[in-house]
C-alpha cells in the first residue's frame, strides 16, 4: 500500500507538469479535441447511413451496435489518455534517447508512460458516454447499482485487452527496426473491435476471440447487457483474460526494455 502511494503521488506531479505544458498551447489542444471528436461522429453518422438501408446486421439493430459503439469508444479512453507515449517509443529507441529512462529508481514501465497524458482522450469519453447512454435508453436496459457497477468492470476489463495489444505492438521496436507499421496495424484493429464478431467469417471469429483479442473490447463485455440471457462463458471469463493479457504484455514490454543497449540506431 504505501509503494502504491508513492507511486500515485509521483503520477499526480508528473501529469500536473504535463498538463501545464499541454495547456501553453491550448489552439492545438482545442483543434485537436475538434478534430477527435468529427472523428467519432463520422463513425456515428457511417451506422445511421447503414442502417437507412437494413433494419439489421445479423441480428443486430441500429441501437444496439450504437451500444457496441459507445462502448468501445470509451473502453479504448485509457489506452488513448494513460498510454498514449506507446507511439513515440520506437523514437526514443532509434535515436539513444531510452536510455534517459532506465537510471531512474522506479519501475520503467511507469516511469515512461506517465510522461504523456493525452488529454483529448477525455472528449473521446464524452463522446463514448453520450451515445452509450442514447443507446441504453432506446433499448430500454435496466438501471440498477449492480448493473452500474458491472458496466465499470466490464468496460475495465476490456480497456486492458487494447491497452495489452498497444503494449505488445509497441515493444517491438526493440527488436524491429521499422516497426510503425506494427503499431499502426495493431491500432487500426480497434475499428473491427465496435462490430459484433458474429459478423465475420469462423476464421476471423477466432483470430479476433484467440489471436488478436479485439473482440474482448467490445463484443463480449457488452454481451452482459444486451443478450443477458445467453451470455457466453468467455463473457465471464473476460476479466481474467484481460489481467493476464496486459500482464504478458507488461513482461514483454520490460523484456524489450531490459535487452535495450542504449546505442540507439
Amino acid at each position: 500500500m504505501k509503494r502504491i502511494r508513492f507511486y500515485l503521488r509521483i503520477y499526480r506531479k508528473i501529469l500536473a507538469q504535463d498538463l501545464k505544458s499541454k495547456m501553453s498551447y491550448r489552439a492545438d489542444f482545442i483543434i485537436s479535441t475538434i478534430g477527435m471528436i468529427f472523428t467519432n461522429v463520422a463513425g456515428f453518422i457511417s451506422f445511421w447511413v447503414v442502417f437507412q438501408n437494413f433494419p439489421s446486421v445479423m441480428g443486430w439493430n441500429y441501437h444496439e451496435m450504437l451500444f457496441l459503439y459507445g462502448f468501445s469508444l470509451i473502453a479504448l479512453t485509457p489506452v488513448q489518455c494513460f498510454f498514449d507515449n506507446n507511439w513515440s517509443l520506437r523514437h526514443y529507441v532509434y535515436s539513444g534517447d531510452f536510455i534517459k529512462y532506465c537510471f531512474r529508481p522506479i519501475n520503467l514501465f511507469f516511469y515512461y508512460m506517465s510522461e504523456v497524458f493525452d488529454i483529448k482522450g477525455l472528449g473521446q469519453l464524452l463522446f463514448g458516454s453520450v451515445t452509450i447512454i442514447y443507446a441504453w435508453n432506446k433499448l430500454g436496459l435496466e438501471v440498477s447499482v449492480i448493473v452500474l457497477v458491472e458496466l465499470f468492470i466490464a468496460i475495465i476489463t476490456a480497456s486492458l485487452f487494447m491497452i495489452a495489444l498497444m503494449n505488445a505492438a509497441a515493444a517491438t521496436c526493440f527488436w524491429i527496426v521499422n516497426s510503425g507499421y506494427v503499431m499502426v496495424t495493431a491500432f487500426k484493429f480497434k475499428d473491427y473491435s465496435r462490430y459484433p464478431v458474429t459478423i465475420f467469417s469462423p476464421v476471423f471469429r477466432f483470430v479476433f476471440t484467440f489471436v488478436i483479442p479485439i473482440a474482448f473490447i467490445s463484443y463480449y463485455p457488452s454481451l452482459l447487457f444486451l443478450r443477458s440471457n445467453t451470455v457466453p462463458l468467455l463473457t465471464w471469463l473476460s476479466p481474467a483474460i484481460g489481467v493476464a493479457s496486459f500482464y504478458l504484455s507488461y513482461k514483454f514490454w520490460m523484456k524489450g526494455a531490459a535487452s535495450y543497449s542504449g546505442t540507439g540506431s
